[in-house]
């Protein structure tokens, strides 16, 4: 079995907040698959369903968040279930709104609800970070997360949970790599480099390969001569652009 936990504040009072995306995306994921209904257990909402052919359990912590890692710890020991059987989805002050990442464990980048999660899970369970973006002042961190997302975040929100829930599939069977481009495609963005590609196989340092060239590129640029029968010829060939 594979826990997805949403992480979140309980009560109506949150329900359109920032901190409360990871309740969203879970709840994205019922709705597009066959799950049962919510009901309560381990101090939580729970369902229970099936995709991409593994039983899954989701479930929305009602203990708030910072003791987030109680609740899920009691489903974890109940199941007999290991922090690898465990993803965590939450939101990300230091991502751009709609931007995911997904890793194994790390740290809790001062993130009440995955410090608890850590405490009481242990540290080595899959993180799926969606982005909520910072205000840039730390004095507003606070309002800004417990702040409801505005109109305008509908053009990014609804497009990433629309394909978290898509590609829930690629959750479950550990395609992340897969999963983050399925993301930012839906997003308007490009294929993301920053990790290897499993479809690529064999292919695993091709990224890190690509960025040395680039930086290659940008050094290596050869400085043309700026005066002289060389620098009048291109100067007739480019229109007198410069280097």
């Amino acid at each position: 079995m594979l826990i997805i936990a949403g992480l979140g504040n309980p009560g109506g009072k949150y329900a359109g907040n920032r901190h409360n995306i990871g309740f969203m995306a879970v709840d994205a994921i019922h709705r597009r698959h066959s799950f049962s209904p919510w009901s309560k257990k381990f101090r939580a909402e729970i369902a229970e369903g099936e995709i991409a052919g593994e039983k899954v359990l989701l479930i929305k912590p009602q203990t708030f968040m910072n003791l987030s890692g109680e609740s899920v710890g009691e489903a974890m020991r109940f199941y007999k279930l290991q922090p690898g059987d465990l993803v965590a989805i939450y939101d990300e002050l230091d991502l751009l709104p709609g931007k995911a990442r997904l890793k194994t464990g790390g740290g809790h980048g001062g993130h009440n609800g995955i410090k608890s999660l850590d405490a009481h899970c242990g540290k080595e369970y899959r993180r799926l970070r969606l982005g909520i973006g910072h205000p840039g002042v730390k004095e507003m961190v606070q309002n800004h997360v417990l702040g409801d997302f505005a109109k305008a975040d509908k053009v990014w929100l609804e497009p990433l949970l629309d394909a978290l829930a898509d590609n829930a599939d690629m959750l479950v069977r550990n395609e992340d790599s897969q999963l983050m481009n399925k993301i930012a495609l839906a997003l308007g963005g490009k294929a993301e480099e920053e990790k290897p590609r499993k479809e690529d196989k064999g292919s695993d340092k091709k990224p890190a390969g690509q960025s040395h060239i680039r930086q290659a590129r940008n050094s290596n640029q050869p400085k043309l001569p700026a005066t002289g029968p060389m620098a009048d010829m291109l100067k007739k060939m480019f229109g007198g652009k410069g280097d």
